[in-house]
């Protein structure tokens, strides 16, 4: 991390007294859970976890030191399955993260890609205005086969894959897609990131799956490949 962006002494401190408050909070609603799968605690859980991750990272980026916190694994990140037995619809919800490291290698593919369409030679200033005739070009899987090539420079992703018992009416979600996802939904997800290469030497050791216990034990795993 550069000198320009390391966090300065005031935001570690108050990355600390979050962490504090965050666990006065989840142990005040360990305290008075109401069962074993209460969602106060779940939330309160996920808020802890939360602010001791970013705690950890502004203490290593300002000082270089260390906190003994284990941010736990995404096989802890979900509660159990409370989904239909018997899903009618599906929904997958997918999230892929990319630094756009070569922002003129981005603007000129942006270039080539509209005199193809229509022979025009506007030099496009913008990297928002190049992503958007990126995405507007490719499909998804293909930009993230081809990243490199565009500039840009993988991060962390994620698949979900939900259950319900129908599928929503048209246009019912579309202003807000990804607000009302219930973890308690999710059949099975598809991780891949950095943070698991020290797990292992074999490539695919970055591929982190969690499939619902309760579920079709013929379930086929989706392609992962990247």
């Amino acid at each position: 991390m550069s000198d320009a962006a390391q966090p300065t002494a005031a935001e570690v401190r108050a990355a600390a007294e979050a962490v504090k408050t965050a666990l006065d909070r989840h142990l005040a609603a360990v305290e008075s859970r109401s069962g074993d799968d209460d969602p106060a605690v779940y939330e309160a859980f996920n808020q802890l976890a939360a602010a001791a991750e970013t705690y950890d990272e502004l203490l290593y980026d300002r000082y270089d030191e260390v906190t003994p916190f284990e941010i736990p694994g995404s096989e802890e990140a979900l509660p159990p399955y409370a989904g239909p037995e018997e899903p009618n619809a599906l929904s997958v919800l997918i999230r892929r993260d990319y630094a756009v490291v070569e922002p003129q290698r981005l603007l000129a593919h942006a270039q080539r890609i509209e005199e193809a369409d229509d022979g025009s030679a506007e030099v496009f200033s913008t990297v928002h205005g190049a992503l958007g005739l990126l995405f507007g070009e490719y499909e998804p899987d293909e930009i993230a086969s081809r990243h490199k090539e565009f500039g840009l420079e993988e991060g962390d992703s994620t698949l979900w894959v939900t259950a319900s018992d129908e599928i929503p009416d048209p246009g019912e979600w579309l202003e807000a897609p990804f607000d009302q996802v219930d973890p308690e939904t999710v059949v099975c997800r598809f991780d891949v990131s950095a943070v698991f290469d020290d797990d292992g030497d074999d490539e695919d050791d970055d591929l982190e799956v969690v499939l619902d216990p309760h579920a079709d034990e013929d379930l086929e795993p989706l392609d992962a490949d990247r």
